[in-house]
């Protein structure tokens, strides 16, 4: 048990006010179950004398996909608990959503030197809850000037102020001095929330105050005045802002049908169907595509295979649709794709070579058409599984290259127990991936996995480390392309 919600009495639709919190990683399967229950009151919430209402499964996943998820409660042993339903609805509270960039000069500060002018610099704290100050920034020094004009400076939300506009910040004006022992000129405190108001033709100002001097000199005004002369806010959105504003993310698997694997007849080969235990390809297509399949409303998945021969007339093809129908590649769900695996292996020939480049090109055509919508509404997932080292290396290299630029991510995992060493290469990890006329990747795209680094590991670990840079890429991408969420 995580957490509950406050009880509300008399109520066949309550409205809970509860938040309840969670860490959220795309890269996982987060399973969640929620239980509703009539609280009889008589001693703490939860105990056996409260009456079980009815329960719901669900992942963190479909909740942030969907924003609001409404499902029906069940009873124990799978029973409707009648019409009752719950619903849930999520929000993201991750704080870094955004950077400002301020501007500030001083007026009139009072002279610390007795030779020169005082040489100010402005240091701005955070005040915590527990009271504590946490230093946010400290300009640069301006010499010998009493009205300093200091450099524009960009600081993150979250450090400003914790991303809380009403948070507390506190300001400090110093004389420097090069052995430490600075000056203290004056403070004064203040908001981001005020702040704010410096946007566009606006300017704010505070007396800049020295408390010592408030208390002894009777006329005592301010020791300067510091102005605030701009202020901008950068946003910058996260994965979940594009994933809850409806961006859908389309998963593609491609499968390598190379004689390289053995005949799929044979007990040895990669392609085995094994009545109680998933091969290796079935193994890594399950593990990836049941956490991407949260984020397709409509849960169909375009699967391909590359280098067999494929019937009427047994010519090699290195991207065909596993269904075999050309004009929709799509299965319905996982549990769709593994069924067209299954039956297209006894009706075709493994053959070769291993040419991968088509089937990326085939994905970035259909990601190319998403581009020119200018939105951000869909994002493409290739899975490409092989066993071995990639033919069309050159080809593959322009084609990753030009998908770069798309709205597009690559995982390749290697099944078996080949030499992957040019799979490293593809994967910009150790260098950026260069066309073969030296063009560079416009954003590292591809992750490589050698399937045998996972073979005693659970399957979401494989799912943990293939997936876990795509929120990074989906975020470069449309941040590149300065596409807001919709």
């Amino acid at each position: 048990q995580v957490d509950r919600s406050e009880v509300i009495k008399s109520n066949l639709n309550p409205v809970f006010a509860k938040i309840f919190t969670v860490d959220y990683y795309f890269e996982e399967v987060q399973k969640l179950r929620f239980e509703v229950y009539d609280s009889h009151g008589h001693s703490s919430v939860g105990t056996h004398d409260d009456d079980f209402l009815g329960g719901m499964e669900c992942t963190v996943g479909q909740i942030v996909a969907q924003k609001r998820v409404t499902k029906p409660l069940f009873l124990k042993y799978g029973k409707f608990a009648g019409k009752s339903t719950i619903t849930v609805i999520s929000e993201e509270i991750s704080g870094n959503n955004g950077y400002v960039e301020l501007a500030f000069r001083a007026k009139k500060l009072d002279d610390k030197d007795l030779f020169s002018k005082s040489d100010p610099f402005l240091e701005i704290y955070r005040i915590d809850d527990d009271r504590s100050e946490q230093l946010v920034y400290r300009t640069e020094v301006v010499k010998n000037n009493l009205s300093p004009i200091w450099e524009p400076f960009k600081v993150s939300l979250n450090s400003l102020c914790s991303c809380e506009e009403k948070r507390k910040l506190r300001c400090v004006v110093w004389d420097y001095d090069s052995r430490g022992k600075h000056d203290f000129i004056g403070e004064f405190f203040t908001t981001f929330e005020e702040m704010q108001k410096a946007m566009g033709e606006n300017k704010v100002q505070w007396d800049c105050m020295n408390p010592k001097y408030k208390i002894k000199k009777r006329n005592y005004k301010n020791s300067g005045v510091v102005v605030l002369l701009d202020l901008k806010i950068h946003r910058v959105y996260s994965f979940l802002d594009y994933i809850m504003g409806g961006c859908q993310i389309h998963f593609t698997v491609a499968i390598d049908f190379t004689a390289s694997n053995g005949d799929p007849r044979n007990s040895c080969s990669l392609h085995y169907i094994h009545p109680y235990q998933p091969n290796e390809y079935l193994k890594a297509l399950v593990a990836v595509g049941e956490i991407c399949q949260d984020y397709d409303s409509d849960k169909k998945f375009s699967a391909l295979g590359f280098g067999a021969r494929i019937p009427p007339k047994y010519e090699v093809s290195h991207d065909f649709a596993i269904n075999f129908n050309p004009d929709n590649d799509e299965c319905e769900g996982i549990q769709g794709v593994v069924e067209s695996y299954q039956s297209c292996l006894p009706k075709i020939q493994l053959y070769g070579p291993t040419n991968v480049a088509p089937i990326i090109s085939k994905v970035a055509r259909v990601a190319a058409d998403e581009e020119r919508t200018k939105e951000a509404s869909q994002y493409f997932i290739l899975l490409i599984l092989t066993d071995g080292v990639v033919t069309d290396m050159a080809d593959t290299r322009e084609a990753i290259v030009r998908a770069s630029y798309l709205p597009m991510s690559i995982i390749i995992v290697g099944v078996g127990n080949a030499d992957f060493t040019d799979m490293q290469i593809l994967d910009g990890d150790d260098g950026v991936l260069r066309s073969p006329k030296g063009e560079p990747v416009l954003r590292d795209i591809v992750q490589f996995v050698p399937f045998r680094e996972f073979k005693n590991a659970s399957p979401t670990a494989l799912a943990k480390c293939v997936l876990a840079e795509v929120p990074k890429q989906v975020v470069e991408y449309y941040s590149y392309k300065a596409f807001p969420p919709r």
